[in-house]
């Protein structure tokens, strides 16, 4: 094996890792228009990755960005939508999110060739797409790249959220079954993880954060797999359950599904790190190979799921499996023990934003108390917010529709209409047609998305905290 590979096992890590690599971190100095036109630049042939990635390894990446705990709500998206709006809306939902992915990358390895760098993050594509955009709109760049780079960094904050609850939920379902005089609510549990995470956020160099991917990826294949076999036991009958729901739910059953399916945190360094990075895009490509999967598997849980728990179908399916089954007891608590494992890594992505921006100081004096210091107060932030809000379904789609469906969505329609302005936009101007639908789409379902979501987390926060909903149905 060539000492610039990386071996396949080491392909199947966190989005975080993937932050880090030196390859694809560049700053937006951005050289003039007339100057990118002297010769023809390829960025492929002046990326220096000290280990690039091979096509299987991007594969992996982006399977294990885009499969986590969103699949695990996909039945509790279908009872949303019902099993024929389901079905459809999941193939609808993934091809747009296929698609807009597709415009982020294509637009990153344009501007790279017109400002001559090897590479470019997402936040650096987006102000590099108004730089080399309409002449008006060129001032805009900096800002542009600096609130992609903090809603990049909040959107993490918030899946973290996502993450307290699902942990919570998960360890009082065990303890009420098999310890019932002991009465702890929902909030305290997710409380309870307060100490634990914040000590292990405090690890800063990811080499010592990889055993803890190692063992989350062992014990997800696991969950997956005990989880699928309680969902194919036994169906009932499809009959028995609503072929499309009402329509008043869709926009819990879409923002969910943007939720679980958006992946547009680890699209950039993925293919910046690609042996190959030519092969991410096109047919079959690394990108449309993964999204293909990636709708399949959701499609298949969400219906199934749906299918086997109905309306009782709650924000994680592995809440779900029987509560006599000693394995299924088990499953809940492996999967709230991969979660737990998941969080630092995922912290690392915020963090590293947050880094950067640390580095600016003009003296280092105090470093150290200043990054423990952070780290501490946005864990206590992200399981208070989370204890105030304990119901998984309704946070997951709450995340979903305000900051998934605008960065996975409503960025790139955007940074693909300000790029071509003035390249045009085909026949008919179908381009700017189809982005503004786009565009379209993703306005709705964050607000109908947040509306709902928030108007449900309003009234389990007005309830008293002995009557909290922790069913999540």
């Amino acid at each position: 094996m060539s000492s610039k590979e990386k071996p396949v096992s080491e392909n199947f890590k966190s989005t975080a890792d993937l932050t880090s690599n030196v390859g694809f971190q560049s700053s937006l100095s951005i050289e003039s228009k007339d100057a990118c036109q002297e010769k023809a630049y390829n960025p492929f042939e002046h990326r220096q990755v000290e280990h690039p990635t091979t096509t299987f390894g991007a594969i992996a990446h982006i399977l294990k960005a885009c499969i986590g705990t969103g699949v695990l709500a996909m039945p509790a998206a279908f009872k949303n939508s019902g099993l024929v709006a389901g079905v459809i809306g999941t193939l609808f939902a993934g091809l747009v999110c296929t698609h807009t992915v597709q415009l982020v990358v294509s637009i990153s390895q344009k501007v790279c060739t017109e400002a001559k760098k090897p590479s470019m993050s997402f936040a650096e594509t987006c102000g590099a797409a108004f730089e080399f955009g309409p002449k008006k709109l060129r001032s805009w760049s900096s800002f542009v790249k600096t609130l992609i780079d903090y809603s990049i960094a909040v959107t993490y904050i918030s899946v973290l959220c996502v993450y307290v609850v699902f942990m919570g939920s998960s360890f009082k379902e065990v303890v009420d079954f098999y310890f019932p005089s002991v009465t702890i609510s929902i909030q305290m549990y997710c409380v309870l993880t307060l100490v634990p995470l914040a000590l292990l956020c405090q690890i800063r160099n990811l080499k010592y954060l990889v055993p803890f991917s190692t063992i989350a990826n062992i014990l997800l294949l696991g969950v997956f797999g005990i989880t699928l076999y309680y969902v194919f036991l036994d169906l009932p009958p499809i009959t028995d359950r609503e072929m499309v729901a009402s329509i008043t739910t869709w926009p819990l059953f879409m923002s969910t599904v943007i939720f679980a399916m958006e992946g547009i945190g680890v699209v950039m360094p993925v293919e910046n790190e690609m042996k190959n990075p030519q092969r991410f895009l096109g047919c079959p490509g690394v990108w449309n190979t993964s999204m293909v999967i990636v709708i399949s598997l959701f499609g298949v849980v969400g219906f199934f799921g749906y299918v086997q728990y109905g309306d009782a179908a709650k924000g994680s399916v592995t809440l779900n499996l029987p509560e006599d089954h000693v394995i299924a007891q088990a499953t809940k608590v492996l999967m709230a023990v991969v979660i737990f494992f998941s969080f630092a890594l995922q912290f690392y992505v915020p963090m590293e934003f947050i880094g950067r921006l640390l580095k600016s100081r003009q003296s280092n004096r105090y470093d150290n108390i200043i990054q423990i210091s952070i780290r501490t107060v946005i864990v206590t932030a992200v399981v208070g917010i989370a204890a105030a809000f304990p119901n998984l379904e309704l946070v997951i789609s709450f995340v979903g529709a305000i900051f998934f469906s605008s960065l996975g969505l409503l960025i790139p329609a955007t940074i693909d209409t300000v790029y071509n302005w003035d390249r045009g936009f085909g026949f008919l101007k179908y381009r700017l047609i189809k982005n503004i639908l786009i565009c379209i789409i993703s306005i709705v379902a964050l607000i109908s998305g947040a509306y709902v979501s928030v108007v449900g987390m309003i009234e389990d926060f007005s309830k008293e905290p002995e009557h909290v909903n922790t069913t999540f149905v």
